[in-house]
């Protein structure tokens, strides 16, 4: 996998540096970034920029990338062992993808389900980019089959929350919980929902009825975590 930008790969450097396995500079870096580079002692090699910016799939890599080890994606049987799971619905969008990344992270969610028929590698690439490298601490798995995931977790004594506008402001929550994101074009289907045990939703103002599904997963993981303390 490759990573590109200072930011994400101070992070790799500060938190995971032993996933990094090589360096590729595109242009002069600073001293201070090029020495925590050269310390790890790892091969840094140089491109130009044509070269660059192909492995980077043209986003703007600030002259440094590097190839690092991705993290594997657990089995369900590994997700089930968490407390708290997201659990993303045909969630299709890399950038809201990578922010939910990011917001499950720092707000202590323990794991995210993708269901979507396949994730490409430059797919994930971005993840990890968009997620300010939250993706690579954050346990994850990707499948297919969204009815045989809802059935694992109600197995595993999960609570089961769904987020849909038509649903309440709040929720009586389990030890154990997972939050049903669906897509911003389509939501969550009717089947899906009649499948869960509650119903999340945010209240608006201005006649507005429309959220960011990052955002609105930040919203509704603090309400959720609230709900648990009270």
């Amino acid at each position: 996998m490759i990573i590109y930008g200072k930011q994400p790969i101070l992070y790799a450097l500060n938190t995971c540096a032993w996933r990094i396995e090589e360096f590729y500079l595109a242009k002069e870096l600073s001293k201070d970034i090029f020495t925590q580079c050269a310390k790890l002692n790892k091969p840094i090699k140089r491109l130009d920029l044509k070269k660059a910016q192909a492995l980077a799939h043209g986003g703007n890599h600030q002259g440094i990338l590097a190839r690092i080890t991705p993290p594997d994606p657990l089995s369900l049987n590994e997700l089930k062992s968490k407390d708290s799971l997201l659990v993303l619905c045909n969630v299709n969008d890399i950038g809201n993808i990578g922010s939910i990344f990011r917001t499950a992270y720092a707000l202590g969610v323990q794991g995210i389900v993708i269901c979507l028929p396949s994730l490409s590698q430059k797919a994930l690439e971005s993840v990890a980019r968009l997620s300010s490298g939250a993706f690579l601490h954050m346990p994850y798995g990707i499948f297919s089959h969204i009815f045989d995931i809802i059935n694992e977790l109600k197995n595993a004594n999960f609570t089961l929350v769904g987020a849909d506008m038509q649903g309440q402001e709040q929720c009586k929550i389990k030890e154990k919980w997972a939050l049903f994101l669906g897509s911003e074009s389509e939501g969550l289907s009717g089947r899906l929902k009649h499948k869960l045990d509650t119903i999340l939703s945010i209240k608006m103002e201005h006649h507005f009825d429309s959220l960011n599904v990052a955002v609105a997963t930040g919203i509704l993981i603090d309400r959720i975590k609230y709900a648990k303390q009270h």
